[in-house]
C-alpha cells in the first residue's frame, strides 16, 4: 500500500512539474516583445501616446477657431448695428422729392448749390 501511495505521489509530482514547464513556456511567449502580448502592449502604448498628441493639437486648433469665430461674431454684430442705424436714418429722408445735389467746383474748395436748393434750405 505504501508503494502504491509513493507511485501516485511521484506521478503527481511529475504531472505538476510538466504543468509548471508548460506554464513557464506560455508566460515567456506571452511577455516576448516581438510577437507576444508584450509587443501588442508596446504598440498600443505608442498608439496611445500618438493619440494624446493628436488630441492636444486638436484642442489647440479648436481653441484658435473658437477665438476667431468669437471675433468674427463681434464684428458681424457691430456691422449689424451700423446697418440698423443706417436703415433708421433712411426713414428721416423726405418722401417724393429729388435728393439735393451739390456741385463741387474744381477751381476752389467752396460748394455751390443750385438756386432752387438754396430756397429749400
Amino acid at each position: 500500500m505504501e508503494l502504491i501511495a509513493d507511485i501516485m505521489l511521484g506521478g503527481g509530482a511529475i504531472g505538476a512539474g510538466l504543468f509548471c514547464y508548460v506554464l513557464s513556456r506560455r508566460l515567456s511567449a506571452f511577455t516576448t516583445l516581438e510577437n507576444g502580448m508584450g509587443g501588442a502592449i508596446a504598440v498600443l502604448s505608442a498608439q496611445v501616446d500618438d493619440m494624446t498628441k493628436a488630441l492636444e493639437q486638436a484642442r489647440t486648433a479648436a481653441g484658435e477657431s473658437s477665438r476667431a469665430l468669437t471675433d468674427q461674431t463681434a464684428r458681424a454684430e457691430d456691422a449689424a448695428r451700423r446697418l440698423e442705424l443706417l436703415i433708421a436714418s433712411l426713414h428721416d429722408l423726405p418722401e417724393g422729392g429729388e435728393p439735393r445735389r451739390t456741385r463741387v467746383v474744381r477751381n476752389g474748395d467752396t460748394r455751390h448749390r443750385r438756386p432752387d436748393d438754396e430756397e429749400a434750405a
